[in-house]
């Protein structure tokens, strides 16, 4: 079981921190999508977001203060998942299915991190402790 925890943490945390790169790399499409969602600062708030991704997830790769790392993941999910993809808001039937589906992973995200809070500190094979 210490096995399977450690391989779905590194999935999870190596998840968050590509897309938090993700957030840099694509800096100005970020932005823009943002700022099309009605985002206000986007540049301000895709910087931030980025950070968090970035940071939470090398919580969970690492095993180092996760609460802290979840929370940042948390705080990034909640106001993601209910603004950029607001599916019910979608007039085309294409775009609200996408949107529908971005909204239940990341609701699944958040509830996978959830469940990790339960899960005894420290974490096996933490790298840092």
């Amino acid at each position: 079981m210490q096995i399977a925890h450690l391989v779905g943490r590194w999935i999870l945390g190596l998840f968050f921190i590509y897309n938090g790169l993700m957030h840099f790399l694509n800096f100005r499409a970020m932005t823009g999508y943002a700022a099309s969602k009605g985002v206000p600062l986007p540049e301000l708030a895709v910087a931030v977001t980025g950070i968090f991704l970035v940071l939470g997830g090398g919580s969970l790769l690492l095993a180092f203060r996760p609460e802290i790392g979840i929370l940042l993941l948390a705080l990034f999910l909640l106001p993601v998942t209910f603004t950029m993809h607001n599916f019910w808001a979608v007039g085309d039937p294409q775009a609200r299915l996408g949107e529908m589906i971005n909204f239940s992973k990341n609701m699944a995200l958040l509830g996978a991190l959830l469940a990790l809070l339960a899960v005894p500190r420290p974490w096996p094979f933490a790298l840092l402790k």
